[in-house]
């Protein structure tokens, strides 16, 4: 049975050695963790593990169904923020229940990034 706990989020790039350093600026709390055995490399954000991986032919980098969303502060922010790392706006953003708003964006590989929260000032 599963635990409703989100344990690992895996995003898969052409090039992931290059993707994990943007994610790494994305999240600016992450802490890079090294599995020397494995020769694996993955940011821990909180309890969650964000593992960037090589894109092949079962899973391709982009959009395919399933977008993770992450809770920001301050909307608008976060958003300029991710553009401002090369982030494009995919989706949105979109007016949702308590006064909150999302948005769906694209890394550079294509794969879609979800944020939602409050605006900075209330409409």
């Amino acid at each position: 049975m599963l635990s409703g706990l989100i344990a690992a989020v895996m995003i898969h790039a052409s090039e992931p050695t290059e993707a994990l350093a943007w994610y790494e600026r994305a999240f600016p709390s992450a802490k890079r963790v090294h599995i020397a055995e494995l020769n694996f490399t993955f940011l821990q954000i909180g309890e969650l593990r964000l593992e960037v991986v090589a894109s092949d032919e079962k899973v391709r980098a982009g959009p395919a169904g399933t977008v993770v969303y992450w809770r920001v502060e301050d909307f608008e922010s976060a958003l300029r923020e991710l553009q401002g790392l090369g982030a494009t706006l995919y989706r949105g953003p979109l007016d949702i229940e308590g006064g909150q708003v999302m948005c769906q964006v694209q890394d550079p590989w294509g794969n879609c990034i979800g944020i939602r929260g409050k605006r900075a000032q209330s409409l």
